[in-house]
């Protein structure tokens, strides 16, 4: 049995029991059963289907958005925005399909007719995470399945009820058996269904650990393997940012989710001219959080997933503390609300180098640190100095600066005067231990299918 223990009060949100392995071969049977018809569905049909599943999410917005917060904590204030971001995402998908999965045709050649078809994989299967459980599992599902393959869903245990909610949307839709399901699955027969032979690919947000975990369980499979794992996402303030916006911006993109963003800013390096004035700054705009239950509509900071999450942000703070960091977020700035042990006021270190662990390893919570730079040269080497490569911003109004600064950056996505942001019409991917493989924009159905070139010669 799975049970979600809901962040907010501790209580037992939900329970579920897993499925049996019997159960396993039996979706994976239905699926590739199902494939067969779907893929031959024509591309129209498949995409009216799906956009008729966009429906129950705007039906369903409200409830689901409550869901969200009891399972994972965020407020609920901002719990909506999930639910209205998976449908822009599915329809921008969904638009382009027609484009991404049409034939291509070279240019002719005489005697000679040739053409290039991309073809569903199969079976897919998405593993997708707790903290943004709907905007990261939607980048695979509604390509997949627009792309005719059928969609097995394994999602975390923190947040049952999304598979459950994805399942009853498609099947209002009247999607046939099979084309999308769902298990409740722990570790072990995670990697069993994985491995089965008749999956070919794999979609799975998470950890490093994670996907390393997946790689060597597909060692030799030569299946398709899609990874979004950590970040450790950096942000360059220059001498000519906009204060007042650059501060509004970072200060969302590090402690909105209570810090639980793949791309969330966990290290600030601003050059020394304009430090001082940012640092205070950022500091007040902090103090203007509002931290308590996130069923109230007055909140803008709730609780971290589970103890477990706390204590490694504490851990990070107390350790950099102890190697001359200073916390610039004081107790009494935050009265405390601890009706249970998962919540943690926000905090902002400076004095931080890369010697701690702070500014190097990922934290996945509401704490940041900020390191003055005397050049936009060594802020450059420190966002690079990282083992993740997942975004980078930089806040400026010289866009040549940026452009300059662009292509060193050794990140999947590059920012300028923004952060923690998926525009569905750009590629989302990333580099070193970021992952690998990419999702959305017109590039996001290359993973999901495969090329298949015709040759034809007249005799």
């Amino acid at each position: 049995m799975i049970k979600c223990i809901s962040p907010v009060d501790e209580s037992v949100y939900v329970e579920r029991n897993l499925h049996s392995n019997e159960e396993i071969a039996s979706a994976i049977f239905k699926a590739r059963i199902a494939h067969k018809k779907w893929s031959k569905l024509d591309l129209k049909e498949r995409i009216v289907l799906l956009e008729n599943a966009l429906e129950y999410f705007k039906e369903h917005r409200e409830d689901i958005a409550e869901e969200i917060t009891w399972q994972m904590g965020r407020p609920i204030s901002f719990s909506q925005r999930e639910v209205t971001g998976l449908m822009e995402r599915a329809q921008y998908m969904l638009d382009k399909a027609p484009e991404c999965l049409a034939t291509k045709t070279p240019a002719k050649k005489e005697g000679f007719t040739r053409y290039i078809k991309r073809e569903s994989l199969g079976v897919v299967v998405v593993l997708a995470p707790w903290n943004y459980p709907y905007l990261t599992s939607v980048n695979s599902i509604i390509p997949a399945l627009a792309a005719g393959n059928t969609v097995i869903l394994k999602h975390s245990s923190q947040t049952p009820l999304c598979a459950e909610r994805y399942f009853e949307a498609f099947k209002k839709a009247g999607l046939p058996e099979g084309v999308f399901q769902y298990l409740h699955l722990d570790h072990e027969k995670t990697e069993a269904l994985v491995q089965s032979k008749i999956i070919k690919h794999v979609a799975f947000t998470g950890s490093v650990e994670g996907g390393t975990s997946l790689e060597h369980s597909l060692a030799g499979s030569f299946k398709g393997l899609a990874l979004e794992l950590g970040g450790k996402d950096s942000a360059y303030v220059h001498t000519d940012a906009m204060l007042e916006k650059t501060v509004e911006s970072l200060v969302d993109g590090a402690f909105f989710n209570s810090g639980q963003s793949c791309c969330g800013i966990e290290r600030i390096y601003v050059h020394e001219e304009l430090y001082d004035d940012f640092v205070n700054s950022y500091v007040a705009f902090v103090k203007n959080y509002k931290m308590g239950s996130p069923i109230k509509e007055e909140t803008t900071l709730g609780p971290m997933v589970k103890k477990a999450a706390k204590k490694h942000v504490i851990k990070q703070i107390e350790s950099a503390v102890a190697a001359g960091a200073r916390l610039l977020i004081a107790d009494e700035d935050f009265p405390r609300f601890f009706e249970n042990e998962c919540y943690l006021a926000p905090q902002i270190l400076v004095d931080v180098d890369h010697s701690m662990d702070i500014m190097t390893e990922e934290t996945f919570g509401p704490a940041v640190g900020i390191m003055k730079v005397a050049s936009a040269k060594e802020a450059l080497q420190l966002m690079n100095d990282s083992k993740y490569g997942l975004t980078a911003s930089i806040y400026s109004q010289d866009t040549e600066l940026v452009e300059e600064m662009g292509p060193h950056l050794e990140v999947g996505t590059v920012f300028m005067n923004r952060c923690d942001y998926l525009d569905p019409a750009l590629t989302w991917s990333g580099l070193k231990n970021s992952g690998r493989g990419y999702a959305l924009s017109t590039l996001g159905y290359e993973n999901l299918t495969q090329p298949k070139s015709f040759h034809f010669k007249e005799i």
